[in-house]
């Protein structure tokens, strides 16, 4: 009896080691056919050339809202030069797309965060874009446009004083309102309605301005400030309720232009590969006080539309519509400092800019027309009035 135990267990034994034997035969043939995926995907997967850079001239950067249509080139910018780049956005208005072409390069990681709960990471740098810019997108939600221009702000402020990096804060023209002085110099206070429609953008990005500065003056926060004015190009949304991207739009489907009051208001556009080139010199220098980063060459809305129209190729009349409450009837920066201290200015003509981003819109809409996929914004919800020139 005793035997036949034995023989039993050895046999036991021996069906548990053929068993362990297949298991590590089959895990090792798992592995050998990951580390074969892993090894194609790393040969096939294509990246954009990207610097050198030694350890001592690498930084760490985190953008917010490193996703978006000024964060994703910023990103591509910053990523090209070699340095290791954290993109934290939540995706109200950001787009993975817009940054897809670096996802598995080991200098790039890409977080789903939203600013307005804190984030724990360790950087040199924190450009900090997020936040709704477009009007349509940010009066969607005010009271979350408020929270993350504010509590956002608040948690990256915190985040740098706690690793020591600094933070570009990526203010803009908006603070200036409704200007009753003009061109716009960074000394100016602003004319703002602190209740109207654009307040949780205007005034959320004033009272940003602010902490920076008591983080600075409190804590030893290097800050830097940029207000950025007009900025457009490709990876704008279609439907983001800005100028360029409406006039765009209507002209490529054959739609009425549509301008809101006489279209003599002005702005000043300036392509983003200009603005980008301007958000890297401002972190990289000892400016602590705001800098106006934009085109001082200052156009009608209403030329604007004739000029797209020409450029497109389209027939479509103008139709005048009622104005915006508390559409700014002049808008241009002056960037003499700028000039002077970032030795910095636009560079890219206005009509080589236009064209560059009709082209793009052009593919999208073939994209739509193909029936490829193509993610949307989320819709913008206009309770009353309507959206003005941006």
């Amino acid at each position: 009896r005793n035997s036949r135990i034995i023989d039993r267990k050895i046999k036991s034994t021996d069906s548990s080691r053929c068993i362990l034997k297949l298991l590590l035969s089959f895990c090792g043939n798992v592995m050998c056919l990951k580390s074969s995926f892993l090894s194609f995907y790393s040969f096939t997967q294509k990246y954009p050339p990207v610097k050198f850079l030694s350890e001592k001239d690498r930084k760490r950067i985190l953008i917010t809202g490193g996703a978006g249509f000024v964060g994703s080139h910023l990103t591509d910018k910053l990523m090209m030069d070699g340095h290791e780049v954290t993109v934290v956005d939540n995706f109200f208005t950001g787009r993975k797309r817009n940054v897809e072409h670096w996802i598995g390069h080991e200098n790039f990681e890409l977080i789903n965060h939203d600013v307005v709960e804190p984030l724990y990471i360790e950087v040199d740098q924190i450009y900090h874009l997020a936040s709704p810019a477009s009007p349509p997108n940010y009066m969607y939600n005010p009271i979350k446009t408020l929270k993350t221009n504010t509590i956002g702000t608040l948690n990256m402020l915190g985040l740098a004083k706690r690793v020591g990096a600094r933070l570009l804060l990526a203010s803009t023209s908006e603070v200036y309102g409704d200007p009753e002085m003009h061109p716009q110099n960074e000394d100016y206070w602003g004319h703002v309605n602190p209740i109207g429609p654009r307040a949780c953008y205007d005034e959320g990005k004033r009272v940003a301005e602010t902490m920076c500065y008591a983080y600075m003056k409190q804590e030893g926060v290097e800050v830097r400030v940029a207000r950025i004015f007009n900025t457009f190009g490709s990876r704008m949304h279609m439907n983001d309720g800005r100028v360029v991207s409406n006039f765009i739009l209507q002209a490529l489907q054959g739609e009425p232009l549509t301008v809101y009051g006489s279209g003599s208001q002005t702005r000043a556009f300036q392509y983003v590969s200009d603005l980008v080139n301007g958000l890297v010199s401002l972190m990289n220098s000892n400016i602590s006080s705001p800098v106006n980063l934009g085109n001082p060459e200052e156009h009608t809305i209403l030329e604007f539309a004739q000029l797209i129209k020409s450029l497109v190729g389209n027939r479509s009349h103008i139709q005048f519509l009622p104005e915006a409450q508390d559409d700014p009837q002049r808008r241009r920066p002056d960037i003499r400092k700028a000039k002077m201290l970032l030795g910095w200015e636009p560079v890219v003509p206005l009509e080589e800019g236009l064209n560059k981003t009709i082209q793009y819109f052009s593919r999208e809409l073939e994209h739509q027309a193909n029936n490829q996929y193509i993610p949307k914004p989320k819709a913008a919800r206009m309770k009353k009035g309507r959206p003005r020139h941006n």
